[in-house]
């Protein structure tokens, strides 16, 4: 029996020791330390550091933006400008924080006292607000300033919000608020009038693709350069989302991250498969576009993601027509695409989209998925241009000189053709009779006298009786 708490310790040291070491996902890892490292952010970066320079600093801040756009760690970088002391330990606010003194190193690591994130989805009620107020009253115990950053601060409720005006007002000066938010519309405007509002832009396809990039050479792991670009488009303007696909592409593809494997984890359709449907659709052949429709989903393939990577070629193929060289992204498919411009018509693209948006309205109402999907394929296919026959360009129309219709010359003597004698009222008559003879015994059926029509009567005057 005394041989079992033994082998119980000796189990419980073999699995404590054989652990391996914990990975830190990239988002976390590669998040930046300084403002030099921020991506995507220039127009916050250079006010916050003039700012910073010029020792002009406001006691409230307010960052806006979507998720996964830097709102927190540009708070975490600000907290750090604010209170590092350099190498030396005499340095003061800085825009250039040295990332080694022990301020630096505590922010990073999350254990800085002085600074406190708060997530207000959590800590929302007027109690927990007034706690907060009263707890900042309180000189900062080993920084130069208390920071308080408030997540989310939209979801605050209004007695919250009223509670923290008159502080974040007229703060103490040893204390700075940071709030951020992915919705400023909820946030009162007695609020926005007292802080310095930024607004985080969302992260452009190339920045969050040359990121990738970066990472990926550091991390030592091959990838492809369409892979990275199909995952920054996939990320939406998100940086965090953008490694967090990442992540899971390295996992994914096994360490080779190639632009097959990231089109299968992503469910995105391949260049070449819609092609080959844009074409099937042009020359009118409908049902291999329906077996086409139909493989795609047997292969696992989203129809809703099918139609909106559908929309985003015709999309390309609108720009091409315009502007040859505005796509410069790589693409396999890139000279099918240049060709499809050449064949295709603008109107006919511009429909072809159209149908294409509406099909993404009406795929919730359909029937099924694949019922909305082959439905855009048979409208193509229903619909064309005026003029336009299935595979045929629109000749394009020559413009002419327009020339002036020949002018119809009266000759002086020229009288009216003969008409038809008819009843006419005798007021009417009369009137005609002494504006000219023979043009009282003319008047056509029905039709009253409005106007003056050509006459030349012997005299030589012109009148115009109609």
């Amino acid at each position: 029996m005394k041989a079992v708490p033994k082998l119980a310790a000796s189990l419980y040291s073999f699995v404590r020791l054989d652990l391996p070491m914990s990975y830190q996902v990239l988002a976390r890892k590669w998040r930046p330390h300084d403002f030099e490292s921020m991506v995507g952010q220039e127009h916050v970066v250079a006010a916050l550091k003039h700012a910073l320079d010029e020792n002009r600093l406001h006691h409230a801040y307010l960052f806006t933006g979507t998720r996964g756009v830097g709102k927190t760690t540009l708070s975490r970088i600000l907290a750090k400008c604010l209170n590092c002391v350099g190498e030396d330990g005499k340095g003061g606010v800085t825009s250039h924080p040295c990332g080694k003194c022990e301020a630096c190193r505590a922010i990073d690591e999350g254990r800085f006292v002085d600074y406190i994130e708060i997530d207000a989805a959590s800590n929302r009620s007027v109690e927990e607000m007034t706690q907060l107020l009263e707890r900042a009253m309180y000189a900062p115990s080993n920084a130069r300033y208390k920071v308080y950053m408030i997540d989310e601060v939209h979801m605050l409720t209004t007695h919250a919000f009223n509670a923290m005006l008159k502080t974040l007002e007229e703060p103490p000066e040893y204390v700075k608020f940071i709030l951020a938010t992915t919705d400023p519309q909820k946030v009162p405007v007695t609020v926005l009038s007292r802080c310095l509002q930024f607004n985080l832009k969302n992260m452009s396809p190339a920045a969050v693709s040359g990121h990738m990039q970066h990472v990926m050479q550091q991390e030592g792991i091959p990838a492809e350069t369409a892979a990275l670009d199909l995952l920054a488009r996939a990320a939406r303007g998100s940086m965090r989302d953008g490694l967090s696909l990442l992540d899971q592409a390295i996992a994914f593809c096994a360490g080779d991250v190639t632009l097959e494997k990231v089109r299968a984890m992503l469910g995105v359709m391949d260049s070449d498969v819609l092609c080959d449907l844009t074409e099937m659709v042009l020359e009118g052949r409908a049902k291999e576009a329906l077996d086409t429709a139909r493989q795609i989903g047997l292969d696992g393939v989203s129809y809703g993601q099918a139609v909106r990577d559908w929309a985003s070629l015709m999309h390309r193929i609108a720009i091409l027509q315009r502007v040859p060289d505005a796509l410069t992204e790589s693409d396999s498919a890139l000279a099918r695409i240049r060709k499809l411009a050449g064949i295709m018509t603008p109107e006919e693209v511009q429909l072809d989209y159209q149908i294409l948006l509406q099909a993404r309205a009406d795929m919730a109402q359909a029937p099924d998925e694949y019922a909305g999907f082959t439905m855009a394929i048979l409208r193509m296919l229903a619909f064309k241009p005026a003029g336009f026959a299935p595979g045929s360009k629109v000749p394009e129309k020559k413009s002419e000189p327009t020339r002036e219709a020949p002018k119809a010359r009266v000759a002086d003597n020229a009288m009216p053709p003969e008409i038809p004698h008819e009843d006419v009222p005798p007021e009417i008559a009369a009137d005609a009779a002494a504006l000219g003879g023979s043009a009282a015994s003319g008047v056509r059926p029905g039709r009253a006298l409005s106007r003056l029509e050509e006459c030349a009567p012997a005299g030589g005057r012109r009148f115009f009786l109609r």
